[in-house]
Order: C-alpha cells, then sequence, then structure tokens
C-alpha cells in the first residue's frame, strides 16, 4: 500500500492553516491540518479556530476521507491562544463562539494530534481532545491558564480527567506544570512516543491500519465515545460568564500579558487587595451611637 502526495485542497484559501489531503493507492485518503503560525509557536487566534473549524467539517462529510492529522508547521505543536490577541480582546469574542474542542468532537472522522515541540495551553486541550496523540520524544505537554490569567471553563476541563484522572487533570490545569513525552505516555496523555525523525513515519502507519479497517464502523465507535460527554457541551464559558463577567477587560488580565510580555512573574495579588479595598469602601458601616 502507498500514499499520493500531499495536495492543498481547492476552495479553501486560508492565513492561519495548510489544508491537504492524499488518497491511498487502496482507496481512502488522509485530511492534515497544519497550523502555519510558527514565528509564535503556532499560536492561535480566533481566525485560526475558525480555519481549523471548517477544514474539520469538510473532512467530517468528505466520504473518501478516514482520518485527520492534525499538527503545526515547524518545531512545536502548539502554544495555546495568542497573547496579543487576547490582550487585545480576542477571548471576550470567542465566548459567543465554538472553539477547537467543539469542531474536533463534531468531526465524524478519527483525529490523530502529531505532537512536537511545545504543546501548551490551549494547543495541549485540544489534543488530548484528539481521538488519538502521536508524540515525538522531544515534546512538551501542559497548561497555561493560572500563569498568563486565562480562566478557561468548558467541557474539555472535565474531560482531562476522563483521560488521566481526576487528582492529575487538577493537578495539570490549577499549577501549570511541564510534563514530559514520557510522563505524558505514562499518565495516558499519548498512545506512543517515537524519536523527532520517526514522528511521520509513525502516523503514517496509525492512518495506514485506520484506513485498512472499517470506515463505518470507526465513525459509529467514534460518535459513541463522544457521546459519553455529550451533557458537557454547553458547559463552555459558563462559569467565566457567572463568575468573571468583567475578566476580559480586568488589570488582571493586562497585567498577565505585560508579565508574558516582559518575561517575569506577574503579580496578580496586587489587583486582588485593589478589589478587595474597594469592595470594603463600599460596604455599609453603621454609625456608632
Amino acid at each position: 500500500m502507498a500514499f499520493g502526495e500531499w495536495k492543498k485542497v481547492p476552495g479553501f484559501e486560508f492565513k492561519d492553516i495548510f489544508y491537504d489531503k492524499r488518497y491511498r493507492d487502496q482507496g481512502g485518503a488522509v485530511a492534515r491540518i497544519l497550523v502555519n503560525r510558527p514565528v509564535t509557536y503556532n499560536s492561535f487566534t480566533g481566525d485560526t479556530v475558525e480555519e481549523i473549524g471548517l477544514s474539520l467539517n469538510d473532512s467530517s462529510h468528505d466520504p473518501l476521507v478516514g482520518v485527520v492529522v492534525i499538527s503545526g508547521v515547524g518545531d512545536h505543536f502548539g502554544s495555546g491562544g495568542d497573547i496579543g490577541w487576547e490582550q487585545a480582546g480576542g477571548l471576550r469574542g470567542s465566548l459567543s463562539r465554538k472553539g477547537i474542542d467543539d469542531f474536533i468532537r463534531m468531526c465524524r472522522k478519527p483525529i490523530i494530534a502529531m505532537v512536537k515541540g511545545y504543546c501548551i495551553g490551549g494547543s495541549h486541550h485540544f489534543a488530548y481532545m484528539c481521538d488519538f496523540t502521536i508524540a515525538a520524544d522531544d515534546s512538551v505537554f501542559g497548561q497555561n491558564g493560572p500563569r498568563v490569567g486565562s480562566p478557561a471553563d468548558g467541557y474539555y476541563l472535565p474531560y482531562l480527567a476522563r483521560v488521566v484522572g481526576a487528582k492529575k487533570a487538577r493537578e495539570m490545569w490549577m499549577f501549570a506544570r511541564r510534563y514530559t513525552a514520557q510522563e505524558a505516555l505514562q499518565m495516558g496523555l499519548a498512545n506512543k512516543v517515537v524519536p523527532r525523525d520517526k514522528l511521520e513515519e509513525e502516523v503514517d502507519k496509525w492512518c495506514e491500519e485506520l484506513l485498512s479497517l472499517s470506515p463505518d464502523c470507526i465513525e459509529v465507535y467514534k460518535a459513541t465515545f463522544d457521546q459519553d460527554i455529550e451533557y458537557m457541551a454547553g458547559m463552555s464559558g459558563l462559569h467565566q460568564r457567572l463568575m468573571l463577567p468583567w475578566w476580559h477587560d480586568s488589570p488582571a488580565l493586562k497585567e498577565a500579558g505585560q508579565a508574558f510580555v516582559e518575561r517575569r512573574e506577574p503579580n496578580f495579588w496586587k489587583h486582588r487587595m485593589a478589589r478587595a479595598e474597594a469592595e470594603e469602601a463600599l460596604k455599609f458601616k453603621p454609625k456608632k451611637p
């Protein structure tokens, strides 16, 4: 069995991603989505998310596509949301539209995350939302939320507990630690780890094996697995809207972004203290008799 060359999918003109397909000589095709923002370690903006969504929707409805591969151009899988975009108010608009995780869940074709280098923040959780993860031995996994002032919420938090267990999932999100490829393999974040120079070869093997099986069965299986988390789908943004409706215009978020640019530790508590003082001043204080 052999694959043809990768070819750009006609009709999809994107600025942030490459979207290609290649066909197997015995039938079936692989779709490939590569985030093409290597200067920012393949961070993403709302435009990137929309382009990935359009590509996954096309792959999902293409009867010849049997598997989708997601990765990044250059040395890294991805570093999450673009800090500059977030600072400019990008997150505010993202609350009203679907994220990459939603598009991955809705795609009926199995998706392989081909991870190398940094797999951090938003890029990390959309990698573990994929059906399979094949990682290079130089991969680094982890969340970023409390380090950069991004109070993410949604079903991809509780879903991580299904992948690595509740205690480890809380550790990963609340401490924002970094994990090696071997640690990811041991905790179930990755299906297999290989040397960097063998990564594409290994992913090709997984694609070829999937394409040798019944595509109808595979699609039913994926839908059945996803049904287990269907009740979580409406959670995205819920706690942000209820608990932190002002967050995207807050001094704390600006401090996080500025600290990231200046490569220093953010001082979140100074804003908490200012808020506490303001709330104290507003409290009713009865006059002494």
